[in-house]
Parts: C-alpha cells; structure tokens; sequence
C-alpha cells in the first residue's frame, strides 16, 4: 500500500515537472469539435461533495476559479490523456462500503484505492496542479449505462465537453457516453451545484467493477 501512495504522489511531482520543461508532439491528434452540455438551475452541493470539502478545505476554495473553458492545444489534449491513463492504471478500484466501511465517502486516494468520485477528484487535483482552469474542471454526477449512480470529472474546452472517467481510458464527449448526466459543478463556483436532467440532485455513487 505505501508503494502505491508513493507512486501516485511521485507520478504528480513528474507531470508537473515535465510540463514546464518538455514539449508534447505537435503531431497529437485532436478530437472531433463536439457539444457542451446544458445546464437548467443551481443546486445544493450533494453530500458526498460537502463531506470531501469538511475534510479537504482546501480543495474547495471558491476563490481558486480561473477561465471557463481549456484551450484543447496539443500539449493540453495529450496531457489529459496522460492523467486519465495513469490515474486509472494506478488506483485500485474498491467501493466506499469496502474500504471505509460507509455508503459514500468522497476522499483524494493517497492510499491507492479509490471509489469512482475518488478517482475523478485525483485527476481534477493533477490536472490543477498542472495549471489547467479548476472552473474547466467539474465533477459530474451521472447515471451508467447499468442505470447505477457513478461520478465522472468533465473538462470543458473551446473544442466542446469531454469526459475522464475510470471506466474507460477513453476520452470522448460526454453525449457520446451512454450515460444520464444528473448534475455538475458550477464553472463560477465549485461549490455550487447545476442541474443536467430532472434527475434526483443526491445518489449514491459506485465503483468500477
């Protein structure tokens, strides 16, 4: 275990590193322009969010914003698919019951386990770390293709929203998903909630199987 939490911290200090010394290939292919998503109303934070932020103020700092949308250069489109390779590659995926013995905690897995909100929130923080827009960066709650509650991180760009997530290591739009998107953070304010459907605001989020 402590080999894992090593490692993840040990792959954040070298991509961080590597992006303000190296050059991506110019070659990146970048992906097909596709839609953004649509919100329809503010909502309340779900609990899982309030509960992370009790623990990790810091990752909830409302004044820590910046534009609402990533430029999708070269550079940027290969370094998401970097964090979402490795992140998924490099966290076990272990419900919430299992390793904490609850039904939801949302937590930054330095112990190299994590749930699927656990696994989003490590790419958010990479991807910050990193220098890309936190307001770009959201937590999105949606439902699977198996109808279950699952959190997903959507990055927004000039090229259209787009998702990471630990089921797949594929980024794709998110209306190329297959999922019901059921709400996401605000671009102005992390803490603060936006509706996608007319979905029920709180669900219980899983794992990857």
């Amino acid at each position: 275990m402590l080999r894992k939490i090593v490692l993840t911290l040990a792959v954040l200090s070298t991509y961080v590193v590597a992006s303000t010394t190296f050059s991506y290939s110019k070659d990146v292919k970048l992906p097909q322009i596709v839609t953004a998503a649509a919100t329809i109303g503010e909502l309340s934070a779900p609990f899982g969010w309030r509960d992370f932020c009790r623990k990790y103020a810091q990752e909830c700092d409302a004044q820590a914003i910046g534009a609402p949308y990533i430029e999708l250069t070269a550079d940027n489109w290969q370094t998401l698919r970097n964090i979402n390779d490795v992140v998924n590659r490099d966290i076990e995926p272990v419900s919430d019951f299992d390793h904490w013995g609850v039904a939801e905690s949302w937590d930054i897995p330095t112990d190299g386990k994590g749930d699927c909100e656990d696994f989003a929130l490590l790419k958010r923080k990479m991807l910050i770390a990193l220098k890309l827009s936190p307001s770009a960066l959201l937590m999105t709650i949606v439902y699977n293709r198996r109808h279950e509650g699952h959190a997903v991180l959507t990055v927004v760009t000039d090229r259209g929203d787009f998702v990471l997530d630990n089921q797949t290591d594929a980024i794709i739009g998110w209306e190329q998903t297959g999922y019901r998107f059921v709400e996401r953070q605000s671009a102005r304010n992390p803490n603060i909630w936006v509706r996608l459907s007319d979905s029920p605001a709180e669900i219980i989020v899983s794992s990857r199987k």
